[in-house]
């Protein structure tokens, strides 16, 4: 079975003021499509077919870099958009267990976004920046990674379980932002779905103790 472009859980304006609905469009239609159709082609006929997207990005390294660079491409925005949301931004609630471990690992929301922030503008070119489940004690990380590479891939120096992304190429803030990465990111952590992140944060902690 093909991989599909997943629709986005809101409209291509809803995100605005923060991303605009022009960057959205193209973003959706035209990259991450882009990917899905490239990853499509690259795997068709192989022994991949059938396989998880995730089964693939682990064994990443065993393939031609088509499959690394649009694998990781459809992954890595299939996850961004689900962590977004019109209605998103602030701090996790109380009750929540990612806002809990985000105080036990990094003291407080404050020095956790600057670690996160400092992450996205330490990425020099296109990339990405990622807070991972670090698999397999369970506890939380912040990494980067390069063009459409992730933590889950087997030639990323210590794989982890991403449960939130945020994609620094140039292409997800230009139109909007120009050259201020920096004003992006501030405006990334507007829109953040906290319940969306939990449930990925639950979901990886429930997989690393598995393992």
């Amino acid at each position: 079975m093909k991989f599909q472009l997943p629709d986005l859980p809101y409209a291509y304006d809803a995100l605005e003021p923060h991303i605009d609905a022009e960057t959205m469009k193209i973003h959706h239609t035209k990259h991450h499509q882009g990917y899905t159709d490239k990853l499509n082609k690259a795997i068709e006929g192989t022994e991949l077919e059938g396989q998880s997207i995730e089964q693939i990005l682990e064994q990443v390294s065993n393939f031609p870099p088509a499959v690394r660079n649009n694998g990781g491409g459809f992954y890595n925005h299939s996850l961004f958009w689900r962590i977004l949301s019109p209605d998103g931004g602030g701090q996790p609630d109380k009750g929540l267990d990612i806002g809990k471990s985000i105080a036990r690992k990094f003291g407080t929301f404050e020095q956790f976004k600057k670690t996160f922030k400092d992450a996205a503008l330490s990425r020099f070119g296109s990339g990405w920046a990622w807070l991972c489940v670090d698999d397999p004690v369970g506890d939380l990380f912040i990494q980067s990674t390069q063009n459409q590479d992730n933590p889950l891939m087997d030639v990323v120096q210590n794989n982890r379980i991403p449960i939130l992304s945020l994609d620094v190429w140039e292409h997800a803030y230009y139109l909007k932002y120009q050259n201020r990465r920096a004003d992006y990111v501030d405006a990334f952590f507007d829109l953040i779905n906290w319940e969306a992140v939990n449930e990925n944060f639950m979901a990886a902690r429930k997989e690393a103790k598995m393992v």
